[in-house]
């Protein structure tokens, strides 16, 4: 390298450094959620083992997720749901990588996986079961949404998921989405009219989209379950399991 070549890099790495921040995140992990001050009813939710473990064998739950998805909002309810017999499987929407202009680089496990986050900072990966262009309605006796301000946002734009998700709302079953998810819905232009809840910074769209917001841990109207908060899963994983088994 001659010296004009290593000016011109030194050039462009100052600017580099002007574009680019120091890395350090809000994060919220697992544990320290559940050993909050107010969160004992959660804790105990986790680690009260389950009474009867069939209560919803024979019903098939969807977990409609993306990248960005919060990662309790996902892994409590399905944790809760099996330990209650029942088959969940995790539904992504078609690997489908921006242009290279974007300048994005994918590992090579998108392909398979979804991202998870802890509010704010990216911790891990799970592996999807189907994408949404196989799934149908008749599969399914349910359908869950998780939070994460980015996994709600990549599934409001895919047109796979929201043509599943009004398909699914025709058939009057059970859509419960939690956090930010409820935008899913509001995209899918399913919540005008209707009583429900979600993470406080969404509410207004929720509004807007023609739905009356609760300020309650869970809101049941019909055949739509919404929560605010990963606060709220327990309530959330009950009131699934409520609608599932009609008591509600």
């Amino acid at each position: 390298m001659n010296n004009a070549e290593a000016q011109i890099n030194a050039n462009e790495l100052a600017v580099i450094n002007q574009l680019t921040t120091a890395s350090a995140v809000v994060n919220m992990p697992v544990s320290k959620l559940l050993n909050a001050p107010g969160n004992e009813a959660l804790k105990a939710f986790f680690f009260t083992p389950v009474k009867d473990r069939s209560a919803l064998k024979g019903k098939k739950i969807a977990v409609l997720v993306a990248d960005g998805f919060e990662e309790i909002e996902l892994t409590g309810p399905v944790w809760y749901f099996r330990e209650l017999g029942a088959t969940v499987d995790i539904v992504a929407p078609k690997y489908n990588p921006a242009p290279e202009r974007y300048g994005l680089a994918y590992p090579e496990m998108s392909k398979t996986h979804v991202m998870a986050i802890q509010y704010l900072q990216p911790v891990g990966w799970i592996k999807f079961d189907r994408t949404a262009d196989q799934i149908k309605v008749s599969d399914y006796d349910a359908v869950f949404i998780p939070g994460g301000a980015w996994n709600p946002d990549n599934l409001r734009a895919d047109k796979d998921v929201i043509k599943f998700v009004q398909d699914f709302n025709k058939s009057g079953k059970l859509i419960a989405a939690i956090c930010h998810a409820p935008v899913v819905l509001a995209s899918a232009e399913i919540i005008k009219g209707k009583k429900l809840t979600g993470y406080w910074n969404i509410q207004s769209d929720l509004k807007n989209a023609g739905a009356t917001v609760l300020e309650q841990s869970v809101v049941t109207d019909g055949n739509l379950v919404t929560s605010r908060h990963p606060i709220d899963v327990a309530d959330f994983s009950r009131a699934v399991e409520n609608w599932l088994l009609k008591k509600f």
